[in-house]
């Protein structure tokens, strides 16, 4: 036996429909890839740098987060690591700091975030080494 849908019970099924994929494709882009915002560098000695870096990304718990960042030589060689050990939910974006001894030929570094889903892939920072 056919029982006659009617058109509100139609255009409140296709609304649906409509909504769970807005929500759907946004879930997935709200939580990317872990970018680097901002890059502060600042010279203590003569190869020590303290580097404050801040980082971006929508951090969903445990199982999907920022979770280090690198500083990079001009050929892509890492030359440190901060290693992030805990989701940031709710601070975002965030700001953390190290300090590296840095080989004196090294005039630019980039530095590149990563989270534990995708890995690499967001937004990185190029700058020139304050002299």
């Amino acid at each position: 036996m056919n029982v006659p849908v009617g058109i509100g019970f139609k255009k409140t099924l296709i609304s649906f429909f409509i909504c769970s994929a807005i929500w759907m494709s946004s879930s997935v882009v709200f939580a990317g890839e872990a970018d680097v915002l901002k890059v502060e560098i600042s010279k203590i000695e003569a190869d020590m740098y303290r580097f404050s870096v801040t980082v971006k990304h929508e951090d969903q718990g445990w199982k999907h987060y920022a979770d280090r960042w690198d500083v990079l030589d001009e050929q892509g060689n890492i030359l440190g690591t901060r290693v992030l050990m805990h989701p940031h939910d709710n601070e975002q974006p965030f700001t953390r700091s190290m300090k590296l001894s840095i080989p004196m030929h090294v005039k630019n570094v980039t530095v590149r975030a990563r989270d534990s889903k995708h890995g690499y892939g967001g937004k990185e920072i190029t700058v020139s080494l304050p002299q």
